[in-house]
Protein backbone atom coordinates (compact mmCIF):
# COMPACT_ATOMS: atom_id res chain seq x y z
CA UNK A 1 0.00 0.00 0.00
CA UNK A 2 1.33 3.36 -0.63
CA UNK A 3 1.47 6.41 1.02
CA UNK A 4 -1.04 8.25 -0.70
CA UNK A 5 -3.58 5.50 -0.68
CA UNK A 6 -3.12 4.59 2.98
CA UNK A 7 -3.81 8.51 3.82
CA UNK A 8 -6.37 8.56 1.28
CA UNK A 9 -8.23 5.29 3.33
CA UNK A 10 -7.39 7.17 6.67
CA UNK A 11 -9.07 9.82 5.79
CA UNK A 12 -12.20 7.86 4.77
CA UNK A 13 -11.78 6.36 8.14
CA UNK A 14 -11.51 10.38 9.75
CA UNK A 15 -14.81 11.43 7.69
CA UNK A 16 -16.90 8.11 9.17
CA UNK A 17 -15.64 8.99 12.66
CA UNK A 18 -16.58 13.04 12.17
CA UNK A 19 -20.04 11.55 11.04
CA UNK A 20 -20.52 9.40 14.33
CA UNK A 21 -19.91 12.16 16.44
CA UNK A 22 -22.47 14.19 14.98
CA UNK A 23 -24.66 11.78 15.50
CA UNK A 24 -23.86 10.79 18.65
CA UNK A 25 -24.08 14.63 20.14
CA UNK A 26 -27.42 14.89 18.55
CA UNK A 27 -28.56 13.76 21.75
CA UNK A 28 -28.20 13.65 25.49
CA UNK A 29 -27.66 10.31 26.35
CA UNK A 30 -24.74 9.92 23.48
CA UNK A 31 -23.13 13.17 23.66
CA UNK A 32 -20.13 11.78 25.43
CA UNK A 33 -19.57 8.88 22.88
CA UNK A 34 -19.73 11.63 20.06
CA UNK A 35 -17.13 13.95 21.13
CA UNK A 36 -15.23 11.01 21.76
CA UNK A 37 -15.64 9.97 18.06
CA UNK A 38 -14.95 13.29 16.99
CA UNK A 39 -11.22 13.67 19.10
CA UNK A 40 -10.22 10.30 17.05
CA UNK A 41 -11.51 11.37 14.27
CA UNK A 42 -9.27 14.33 14.55
CA UNK A 43 -6.61 12.31 15.59
CA UNK A 44 -6.56 10.30 12.43
CA UNK A 45 -6.98 13.04 10.37
CA UNK A 46 -3.96 14.67 11.48
CA UNK A 47 -1.79 11.39 11.44
CA UNK A 48 -2.62 10.54 8.15
CA UNK A 49 -2.04 14.65 6.98
CA UNK A 50 1.63 14.78 8.25
CA UNK A 51 1.94 11.27 7.09
CA UNK A 52 1.36 12.21 3.46
CA UNK A 53 3.20 15.16 3.88
CA UNK A 54 6.36 13.47 5.29
CA UNK A 55 6.85 12.54 1.33
CA UNK A 56 7.85 16.02 0.16
CA UNK A 57 9.00 18.42 2.95
CA UNK A 58 11.68 18.25 4.78
CA UNK A 59 12.98 17.35 8.68
CA UNK A 60 12.91 21.23 9.77
CA UNK A 61 9.26 21.37 7.87
CA UNK A 62 8.03 18.23 10.23
CA UNK A 63 9.17 19.80 12.80
CA UNK A 64 7.64 22.88 12.70
CA UNK A 65 4.20 21.07 11.99
CA UNK A 66 5.05 19.46 15.25
CA UNK A 67 5.86 22.29 17.33
CA UNK A 68 2.10 24.16 15.63
CA UNK A 69 0.16 20.92 16.68
CA UNK A 70 1.57 20.92 19.95
CA UNK A 71 1.20 24.75 20.70
CA UNK A 72 -2.58 24.52 19.24
CA UNK A 73 -3.25 21.36 21.29
CA UNK A 74 -1.42 23.04 24.37
CA UNK A 75 -3.55 26.54 23.98
CA UNK A 76 -6.63 24.69 22.88
CA UNK A 77 -6.91 22.05 26.37
CA UNK A 78 -5.77 25.23 28.44
CA UNK A 79 -8.76 27.28 26.97
CA UNK A 80 -11.21 24.18 27.61
CA UNK A 81 -10.03 23.81 30.90
CA UNK A 82 -10.82 27.14 32.39
CA UNK A 83 -13.52 28.87 30.50
CA UNK A 84 -16.98 28.65 32.54
CA UNK A 85 -20.54 27.35 30.33
CA UNK A 86 -21.32 31.10 30.85
CA UNK A 87 -18.18 31.63 28.75
CA UNK A 88 -18.41 28.87 26.00
CA UNK A 89 -20.36 30.80 23.23
CA UNK A 90 -18.11 33.48 23.11
CA UNK A 91 -15.11 30.53 23.08
CA UNK A 92 -16.62 29.00 20.24
CA UNK A 93 -17.49 32.47 18.34
CA UNK A 94 -13.69 33.14 18.78
CA UNK A 95 -12.81 29.51 17.45
CA UNK A 96 -14.73 30.04 14.21
CA UNK A 97 -12.80 33.21 13.69
CA UNK A 98 -9.15 31.17 13.84
CA UNK A 99 -10.96 28.94 11.15
CA UNK A 100 -12.03 31.59 8.83
CA UNK A 101 -8.23 33.06 8.94
CA UNK A 102 -7.02 30.05 8.21
CA UNK A 103 -9.13 29.87 5.16
CA UNK A 104 -7.92 33.26 4.33
CA UNK A 105 -4.28 31.79 4.51
CA UNK A 106 -4.92 29.00 2.36
CA UNK A 107 -6.68 31.21 -0.16
CA UNK A 108 -3.64 33.68 -0.10
CA UNK A 109 -1.45 30.96 0.03
CA UNK A 110 -3.24 29.32 -3.50
CA UNK A 111 -2.53 32.71 -5.26
CA UNK A 112 1.14 33.02 -4.28
CA UNK A 113 2.00 29.21 -5.03
CA UNK A 114 0.18 28.42 -7.94
CA UNK A 115 0.99 24.63 -9.51
CA UNK A 116 2.94 25.21 -12.78
CA UNK A 117 0.95 22.20 -14.40
CA UNK A 118 -2.37 23.79 -14.03
CA UNK A 119 -3.53 25.67 -17.07
CA UNK A 120 -6.65 26.93 -19.27
CA UNK A 121 -9.67 25.90 -17.11
CA UNK A 122 -8.04 24.09 -14.77
CA UNK A 123 -6.60 27.15 -13.71
CA UNK A 124 -9.57 29.62 -14.40
CA UNK A 125 -11.46 26.99 -11.49
CA UNK A 126 -8.15 27.18 -9.85
CA UNK A 127 -8.30 31.21 -9.47
CA UNK A 128 -12.31 31.46 -8.72
CA UNK A 129 -11.44 29.00 -5.96
CA UNK A 130 -8.71 31.15 -4.19
CA UNK A 131 -11.06 33.96 -4.76
CA UNK A 132 -14.12 32.42 -3.25
CA UNK A 133 -11.89 30.71 -0.10
CA UNK A 134 -10.72 34.31 0.90
CA UNK A 135 -14.03 36.02 0.49
CA UNK A 136 -15.56 33.24 2.88
CA UNK A 137 -13.00 32.90 5.46
CA UNK A 138 -12.49 36.50 5.57
CA UNK A 139 -16.05 37.26 6.08
CA UNK A 140 -16.04 34.35 8.90
CA UNK A 141 -12.90 35.64 10.85
CA UNK A 142 -14.56 39.68 11.33
CA UNK A 143 -18.17 38.67 11.57
CA UNK A 144 -17.09 36.04 14.19
CA UNK A 145 -14.66 38.39 15.99
CA UNK A 146 -17.55 41.07 16.47
CA UNK A 147 -19.29 37.94 17.82
CA UNK A 148 -17.14 37.17 20.27
CA UNK A 149 -17.00 40.90 21.59
CA UNK A 150 -20.59 40.95 21.75
CA UNK A 151 -21.19 37.73 23.52
CA UNK A 152 -18.41 38.56 26.05
CA UNK A 153 -19.82 42.22 26.35
CA UNK A 154 -17.07 43.92 25.01
CA UNK A 155 -19.49 46.26 23.10
CA UNK A 156 -22.72 46.69 22.95
CA UNK A 157 -24.85 43.98 21.84
CA UNK A 158 -27.37 46.30 20.20
CA UNK A 159 -27.70 46.16 16.59
CA UNK A 160 -25.71 48.91 14.57
CA UNK A 161 -27.67 50.60 11.71
CA UNK A 162 -26.04 52.67 9.08
CA UNK A 163 -28.07 54.27 7.15
CA UNK A 164 -28.48 52.45 4.06
CA UNK A 165 -26.64 48.99 5.80
CA UNK A 166 -29.04 46.43 3.24
CA UNK A 167 -27.61 48.75 -0.09
CA UNK A 168 -24.06 48.51 1.51
CA UNK A 169 -24.58 44.80 2.33
CA UNK A 170 -25.91 44.16 -1.57
CA UNK A 171 -23.51 46.30 -2.61
CA UNK A 172 -20.64 44.34 -1.14
CA UNK A 173 -21.60 40.63 -2.85
CA UNK A 174 -22.50 42.71 -5.96
CA UNK A 175 -18.36 43.54 -5.93
CA UNK A 176 -17.38 40.51 -5.23
CA UNK A 177 -19.23 38.83 -8.11
CA UNK A 178 -17.29 41.55 -10.11
CA UNK A 179 -14.11 41.07 -9.11
CA UNK A 180 -14.52 37.53 -8.80
CA UNK A 181 -15.27 37.73 -12.64
CA UNK A 182 -12.23 39.91 -13.62
CA UNK A 183 -10.09 37.56 -10.98
CA UNK A 184 -10.81 34.35 -13.29
CA UNK A 185 -9.42 36.32 -16.15
CA UNK A 186 -6.81 38.15 -15.28
CA UNK A 187 -5.51 37.21 -11.65
CA UNK A 188 -4.09 40.18 -9.91
CA UNK A 189 -2.53 40.84 -6.17
CA UNK A 190 -5.04 44.04 -6.47
CA UNK A 191 -7.75 42.55 -6.86
CA UNK A 192 -7.44 40.16 -4.52
CA UNK A 193 -6.65 42.96 -1.92
CA UNK A 194 -9.65 44.53 -2.86
CA UNK A 195 -11.81 41.46 -2.25
CA UNK A 196 -10.21 40.69 0.78
CA UNK A 197 -10.71 44.30 2.38
CA UNK A 198 -14.30 43.81 1.11
CA UNK A 199 -15.18 40.76 2.81
CA UNK A 200 -13.55 41.68 6.14
CA UNK A 201 -15.91 45.33 6.02
CA UNK A 202 -18.74 42.56 5.45
CA UNK A 203 -18.14 40.16 7.79
CA UNK A 204 -17.76 42.87 10.94
CA UNK A 205 -20.99 44.90 9.30
CA UNK A 206 -23.71 41.55 9.08
CA UNK A 207 -22.75 40.42 12.73
CA UNK A 208 -22.56 44.18 13.99
CA UNK A 209 -26.31 44.96 12.72
CA UNK A 210 -27.59 42.20 14.43
CA UNK A 211 -29.11 42.47 17.86
CA UNK A 212 -28.96 40.41 21.21
CA UNK A 213 -31.77 38.75 20.45
CA UNK A 214 -30.76 36.64 17.77
CA UNK A 215 -26.85 36.14 18.82
CA UNK A 216 -27.96 31.94 18.88
CA UNK A 217 -28.53 32.04 15.41
CA UNK A 218 -25.35 34.27 14.70
CA UNK A 219 -23.55 31.72 16.39
CA UNK A 220 -24.77 28.99 14.45
CA UNK A 221 -24.64 30.70 11.57
CA UNK A 222 -20.76 31.30 11.85
CA UNK A 223 -20.30 27.68 12.35
CA UNK A 224 -21.55 27.23 9.48
CA UNK A 225 -19.50 29.67 7.56
CA UNK A 226 -16.71 28.52 8.86
CA UNK A 227 -17.33 24.84 7.71
CA UNK A 228 -18.16 26.33 4.39
CA UNK A 229 -14.72 28.16 4.58
CA UNK A 230 -12.76 24.83 5.80
CA UNK A 231 -14.61 22.98 2.46
CA UNK A 232 -13.20 26.00 0.27
CA UNK A 233 -9.90 25.63 1.59
CA UNK A 234 -9.94 21.61 1.01
CA UNK A 235 -10.50 22.23 -2.45
CA UNK A 236 -7.84 24.39 -2.75
CA UNK A 237 -5.16 22.24 -0.80
CA UNK A 238 -6.88 19.15 -3.02
CA UNK A 239 -7.80 17.76 0.72
CA UNK A 240 -10.71 15.16 -0.08
CA UNK A 241 -11.13 15.37 4.06
CA UNK A 242 -11.19 19.27 4.24
CA UNK A 243 -14.08 19.14 1.39
CA UNK A 244 -15.92 16.32 3.47
CA UNK A 245 -15.78 17.90 6.89
CA UNK A 246 -16.08 21.26 5.89
CA UNK A 247 -19.38 20.45 3.85
CA UNK A 248 -20.53 18.44 7.04
CA UNK A 249 -20.05 21.50 9.21
CA UNK A 250 -21.41 23.98 6.87
CA UNK A 251 -24.54 21.98 5.79
CA UNK A 252 -25.28 21.16 9.53
CA UNK A 253 -24.66 24.51 10.77
CA UNK A 254 -26.98 25.70 8.24
CA UNK A 255 -29.90 23.22 9.00
CA UNK A 256 -29.49 24.16 12.77
CA UNK A 257 -29.43 27.82 11.90
CA UNK A 258 -32.98 27.34 9.82
CA UNK A 259 -34.42 25.27 12.53
CA UNK A 260 -33.59 27.94 15.40
CA UNK A 261 -35.15 30.84 13.01
CA UNK A 262 -38.22 28.59 12.76
CA UNK A 263 -38.41 28.58 16.34
CA UNK A 264 -37.91 32.03 16.59
CA UNK A 265 -40.35 32.53 13.47
CA UNK A 266 -38.29 34.47 11.88
CA UNK A 267 -36.60 34.17 8.61
CA UNK A 268 -32.87 33.07 7.75
CA UNK A 269 -32.16 36.85 5.16
CA UNK A 270 -33.93 38.56 8.04
CA UNK A 271 -31.60 37.30 10.41
CA UNK A 272 -28.68 37.87 8.87
CA UNK A 273 -30.04 41.43 7.58
CA UNK A 274 -30.72 42.68 10.99
CA UNK A 275 -32.25 40.91 13.49
CA UNK A 276 -33.74 41.87 16.43
CA UNK A 277 -33.15 44.75 18.75
CA UNK A 278 -34.00 48.05 15.72
CA UNK A 279 -34.29 50.79 17.48
CA UNK A 280 -38.26 50.60 17.80
CA UNK A 281 -37.52 47.96 20.37
CA UNK A 282 -35.55 50.27 22.79
CA UNK A 283 -38.47 52.31 23.30
CA UNK A 284 -40.16 49.31 24.73
CA UNK A 285 -37.83 49.25 27.57
CA UNK A 286 -40.00 51.71 29.97
CA UNK A 287 -42.01 49.52 32.78
CA UNK A 288 -45.56 48.58 31.65
CA UNK A 289 -47.46 48.57 34.83
CA UNK A 290 -46.94 47.58 38.85
CA UNK A 291 -44.53 44.27 39.55
CA UNK A 292 -44.90 42.34 43.26
CA UNK A 293 -42.43 40.68 44.61
CA UNK A 294 -41.83 37.59 46.68
CA UNK A 295 -38.65 36.29 49.52
CA UNK A 296 -37.43 33.16 49.59
CA UNK A 297 -39.39 31.83 52.10
CA UNK A 298 -42.64 32.82 50.71
CA UNK A 299 -41.69 31.28 47.48
CA UNK A 300 -40.44 27.95 49.59
CA UNK A 301 -44.08 27.27 50.90
CA UNK A 302 -45.64 27.95 47.79
CA UNK A 303 -43.48 25.27 46.06
CA UNK A 304 -44.00 23.14 49.15
CA UNK A 305 -47.97 22.94 48.78
CA UNK A 306 -47.62 22.62 44.88
CA UNK A 307 -48.51 19.69 43.07
CA UNK A 308 -46.75 20.46 39.73
CA UNK A 309 -44.37 23.14 39.37
CA UNK A 310 -42.06 23.77 35.91
CA UNK A 311 -38.52 25.63 35.58
CA UNK A 312 -37.93 27.74 32.94
CA UNK A 313 -34.14 28.30 32.40
CA UNK A 314 -32.34 31.34 30.88
CA UNK A 315 -28.65 32.52 30.40
CA UNK A 316 -29.38 34.69 33.89
CA UNK A 317 -29.13 30.66 35.35
CA UNK A 318 -25.71 30.31 33.53
CA UNK A 319 -24.38 33.30 34.58
CA UNK A 320 -25.18 33.08 38.15
CA UNK A 321 -23.98 29.50 37.75
CA UNK A 322 -27.16 28.15 39.56
CA UNK A 323 -27.61 25.06 37.79
CA UNK A 324 -26.68 22.71 40.49
CA UNK A 325 -28.79 24.02 43.37
CA UNK A 326 -32.12 24.19 40.92
CA UNK A 327 -30.79 20.20 40.42
CA UNK A 328 -31.02 20.20 44.06
CA UNK A 329 -34.30 21.77 44.56
CA UNK A 330 -35.38 20.03 41.71
CA UNK A 331 -34.63 16.62 43.58
CA UNK A 332 -36.47 17.53 46.67
CA UNK A 333 -39.44 18.70 45.62
CA UNK A 334 -39.24 15.10 43.97
CA UNK A 335 -38.89 13.45 46.82
CA UNK A 336 -42.18 15.48 47.72
CA UNK A 337 -44.34 14.03 45.51
CA UNK A 338 -43.91 17.18 43.40
CA UNK A 339 -44.23 16.42 39.55
CA UNK A 340 -41.46 18.52 38.27
CA UNK A 341 -39.93 19.07 34.83
CA UNK A 342 -37.57 21.96 33.38
CA UNK A 343 -39.08 23.57 29.91
CA UNK A 344 -36.44 24.47 27.36
CA UNK A 345 -36.51 27.01 24.65
CA UNK A 346 -34.67 26.19 21.56
CA UNK A 347 -32.44 29.50 21.88
CA UNK A 348 -32.05 29.57 25.58
CA UNK A 349 -28.84 30.85 26.48
CA UNK A 350 -26.53 32.55 23.79
CA UNK A 351 -25.96 29.18 22.51
CA UNK A 352 -27.65 26.25 20.77
CA UNK A 353 -28.00 23.50 23.83
CA UNK A 354 -26.63 25.91 26.36
CA UNK A 355 -29.60 25.27 28.94
CA UNK A 356 -29.46 21.06 28.41
CA UNK A 357 -25.87 21.14 28.65
CA UNK A 358 -25.95 22.67 32.36
CA UNK A 359 -28.73 20.93 33.44
CA UNK A 360 -26.49 17.56 32.25
CA UNK A 361 -23.58 19.28 34.14
CA UNK A 362 -26.05 19.39 37.34
CA UNK A 363 -27.05 15.65 36.80
CA UNK A 364 -31.07 16.83 35.89
CA UNK A 365 -32.44 13.40 34.92
CA UNK A 366 -32.79 14.06 31.03
CA UNK A 367 -36.23 12.51 31.10
CA UNK A 368 -37.52 15.44 32.65
CA UNK A 369 -35.92 17.78 30.74
CA UNK A 370 -38.52 18.89 27.92
CA UNK A 371 -38.52 20.96 24.64
CA UNK A 372 -41.04 23.58 24.36
CA UNK A 373 -43.38 21.79 21.86
CA UNK A 374 -43.30 18.83 24.48
CA UNK A 375 -44.53 21.25 27.70
CA UNK A 376 -45.89 24.69 26.06
CA UNK A 377 -49.86 22.63 26.39
CA UNK A 378 -49.20 21.84 30.15
CA UNK A 379 -48.28 25.09 31.46
CA UNK A 380 -52.14 25.52 31.83
CA UNK A 381 -52.36 22.59 34.43
CA UNK A 382 -49.29 24.08 36.58
CA UNK A 383 -49.23 24.98 39.61
CA UNK A 384 -45.79 27.24 39.96
CA UNK A 385 -43.73 28.03 37.01
CA UNK A 386 -39.94 29.10 37.97
CA UNK A 387 -38.81 31.11 35.88
CA UNK A 388 -35.07 31.60 36.32
CA UNK A 389 -32.87 34.01 34.33
CA UNK A 390 -35.09 33.94 31.27
CA UNK A 391 -37.06 37.22 29.52
CA UNK A 392 -37.53 37.12 25.94
CA UNK A 393 -38.13 33.15 25.58
CA UNK A 394 -41.18 34.03 28.01
CA UNK A 395 -42.53 36.96 26.67
CA UNK A 396 -46.17 36.78 26.49
CA UNK A 397 -45.72 40.04 23.53
CA UNK A 398 -44.58 38.02 21.36
CA UNK A 399 -48.41 36.55 21.12
CA UNK A 400 -50.52 39.21 22.28
CA UNK A 401 -48.71 42.39 20.70
CA UNK A 402 -48.41 42.73 17.21
CA UNK A 403 -45.82 45.76 17.17
CA UNK A 404 -43.33 44.28 19.29
CA UNK A 405 -40.12 43.69 17.88
CA UNK A 406 -40.72 39.63 19.14
CA UNK A 407 -44.10 39.25 17.78
CA UNK A 408 -44.68 35.90 16.21
CA UNK A 409 -42.00 34.31 17.63
CA UNK A 410 -42.90 31.22 19.53
CA UNK A 411 -42.47 31.54 23.44
CA UNK A 412 -43.12 29.56 26.61
CA UNK A 413 -46.52 30.12 27.57
CA UNK A 414 -45.74 30.34 31.48
CA UNK A 415 -48.19 33.41 32.20
CA UNK A 416 -50.58 30.31 31.52
CA UNK A 417 -49.79 28.50 34.98
CA UNK A 418 -51.53 29.47 38.37
CA UNK A 419 -48.68 30.96 39.83
CA UNK A 420 -45.26 32.48 38.12
CA UNK A 421 -42.09 33.46 40.41
CA UNK A 422 -39.56 35.24 38.07
CA UNK A 423 -35.61 35.35 39.11
CA UNK A 424 -34.08 38.61 38.30
CA UNK A 425 -31.76 41.04 39.31
CA UNK A 426 -32.97 43.90 38.33
CA UNK A 427 -36.08 45.14 35.82
CA UNK A 428 -34.05 45.33 33.07
CA UNK A 429 -35.10 44.65 29.40
CA UNK A 430 -33.24 41.11 28.62
CA UNK A 431 -30.96 40.95 26.17
CA UNK A 432 -33.28 41.61 22.63
CA UNK A 433 -34.07 45.00 24.52
CA UNK A 434 -37.35 44.33 25.11
CA UNK A 435 -39.72 44.73 28.25
CA UNK A 436 -41.75 42.52 29.41
CA UNK A 437 -45.12 42.04 30.33
CA UNK A 438 -45.41 39.31 31.75
CA UNK A 439 -43.56 40.96 35.12
CA UNK A 440 -46.83 42.74 35.38
CA UNK A 441 -49.45 40.39 35.33
CA UNK A 442 -51.51 39.29 38.46
CA UNK A 443 -50.44 35.69 38.76
CA UNK A 444 -46.40 37.17 38.43
CA UNK A 445 -44.16 37.55 41.63
CA UNK A 446 -40.49 39.04 40.78
CA UNK A 447 -37.97 37.35 43.46
CA UNK A 448 -34.68 40.03 42.92
CA UNK A 449 -31.67 38.88 43.62
CA UNK A 450 -28.52 36.46 42.72
CA UNK A 451 -30.51 33.27 41.13
CA UNK A 452 -27.77 31.11 42.92
CA UNK A 453 -28.39 32.94 46.31
CA UNK A 454 -32.29 32.99 46.07
CA UNK A 455 -32.59 29.79 45.02
CA UNK A 456 -30.27 28.04 48.22
CA UNK A 457 -32.44 30.32 50.55
CA UNK A 458 -35.52 28.49 48.77
CA UNK A 459 -33.54 25.32 49.77
CA UNK A 460 -33.32 26.35 52.94
CA UNK A 461 -37.01 27.17 53.36
CA UNK A 462 -38.07 23.81 52.51
CA UNK A 463 -36.01 22.41 54.92
CA UNK A 464 -37.44 24.99 57.72
CA UNK A 465 -41.25 23.59 56.26
CA UNK A 466 -39.60 19.77 56.98
CA UNK A 467 -38.49 20.38 60.02
CA UNK A 468 -41.53 20.24 62.26
CA UNK A 469 -42.41 16.81 59.88
CA UNK A 470 -39.52 15.57 61.19
CA UNK A 471 -39.25 16.89 64.95
CA UNK A 472 -43.32 14.69 64.74
CA UNK A 473 -41.37 11.96 63.54
CA UNK A 474 -38.76 11.75 66.40
CA UNK A 475 -41.18 12.26 69.20
CA UNK A 476 -43.55 9.32 67.91
CA UNK A 477 -40.35 6.82 67.89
Amino acid sequence: MTTDTAAQAAYVVAALLFILSLAGLSQHKTSRSGVVWGIAGMVVALAATVGLASRSITATGLVLIAVATAAGAGIGLWRARVVEMTGMPELIAIMHSLVGLAAAFVGWNGYLDVDAELSGSLLAIHHAEVFIGVFIGAVTFTGSVVAYLKLSARINSRPLTLPGKHVLNIGALVAFVGLTAAFVVRPGMGLLIAVTVIALALGAHLVASIGGGDMPVVVSMLNSYSGWAAAASGFLLANNLLIVTGALVGSSGAYLSYIMCKAMNRSFISVIAGGFGTPAAAADEDEQGEHREINAEETAELLGNATSVIITPGYGMAVAQAQYPVAELARKLRERGVEVRFGIHPVAGRLPGHMNVLLAEANVPYDIVLEMDEINDDFAATSVVLVIGANDTVNPAATDNPSSPIAGMPVLHVWEAANVIVFKRSMAAGYAGVQNPLFFRENTQMLFGDAKQRVEDILRGLDALDAPVREMAGTSR
